[in-house]
């Protein structure tokens, strides 16, 4: 299983932008898809983004589309989450997740799917 660390939180007001990491430890980095998932308080785990091992496949949730992007870098073992025009709905904890797969371009969608997660990071929109 991957180690992963999330980072990049805070609090912005609406209308600004955050960039989330995920740094994760292994040396099979590269064969991990991975994926971004937020929960607010009160709310199941809400999927948010994923990108294949090879990051030539991404899959954005409907609910972020056009406003948040995903990335990774395998040379520096991280992942990002690039979110712009934020609102007072993407405010909760964000969870980035890790499974370990041999196709280059699938993403993975369910939490059931990830098998190592990190610590989550707490983002908050004020209005």
């Amino acid at each position: 299983q991957a180690q992963l660390v999330e980072s990049g939180g805070g609090l912005v007001q609406a209308g600004g932008s955050l960039r989330l990491s995920c740094a994760a430890s292994g040396r099979t980095f590269s064969r991990y898809a991975l994926g971004w998932f937020r929960q607010a308080p009160g709310q199941e785990r809400e999927f948010v983004a994923a990108i294949s091992w090879s990051g030539s496949s991404t899959y954005i949730a409907d609910s972020v589309k056009g406003r948040f992007t995903i990335s990774r870098d395998n040379a520096k073992n991280t992942m990002y989450l690039q979110m712009n025009s934020l609102n007072p709905e993407d405010t909760a904890v964000y969870y980035c997740a890790a499974t370990f797969t041999v196709y280059p371009t699938k993403t993975y969608h369910a939490s059931g799917e990830y098998d190592s997660w990190g610590q989550g990071t707490q983002v908050t929109v004020s209005s």
